[in-house]
């Protein structure tokens, strides 16, 4: 008899896409990001795929009476998305850096980063790569520091992104959408 449903298990690094805050959502599994909104953009190579956190603050509440807390306080939650960008682009700069200006020359592309205070919230999506789960990130801000680490040999340079979720107006902070279990 089986423990588990092993068609649930989730593979490989997957797929991350990004858009402007207030993008169209995808609402199912198999239409593509791009017809959703053509605002969603892939956002290429990963060095180990992204990574999804959570997590719950909390207090115990106790009393003299007790030597149990009697409840749990909520006080907060963290949540965020890791990932580092293999592909050294402006537009990848751009991402990391939450905004920024992007110009064109003659066989160049020059970044500069936003000015303090004028950075942009983006939505992040994620696909896996058998097309089984999407989470679409309403309202992510990269932050902490982000590092470009140089090497010798195949140690190629990396965009080292953490962004943090806060909470849309009128929206949850994130959404997944999953294929429903199948029978074995």
């Amino acid at each position: 008899m089986a423990r588990g449903k092993p068609q649930a298990i989730s593979l490989g690094p997957g797929y991350l896409y990004l858009a402007p805050l207030g993008t169209t959502e995808p609402t199912n599994l198999t239409t593509p990001w791009a017809s959703v909104s053509a605002a969603w953009t892939e956002l290429g190579y990963t060095n180990e795929g992204s990574e999804f956190t959570y997590e719950l603050e909390s207090e115990p509440v106790v009393v003299a009476e007790e030597l149990d807390p009697v409840a749990i306080a909520l006080t907060g939650r963290n949540m965020g998305v890791n990932f580092a960008l293999a592909q050294i682009t402006a537009s990848n700069l751009k991402v990391a850096m939450n905004g920024g200006t992007i110009t064109a020359g003659t066989g160049i592309v020059t970044f500069e980063p936003p000015e303090l205070g004028q950075e942009t919230n983006v939505m992040i999506g994620f696909e896996s790569e058998d097309h089984s789960e999407r989470w679409v990130y309403r309202q992510c801000l990269s932050q902490g520091q982000i590092g470009i680490p140089r090497r010798k040999g195949a140690d190629k340079a990396l965009i080292n992104c953490e962004f943090l979720m806060t909470k849309p107006e009128a929206l949850t902070p994130f959404k997944a959408i999953l294929e429903a279990p199948r029978r074995a």
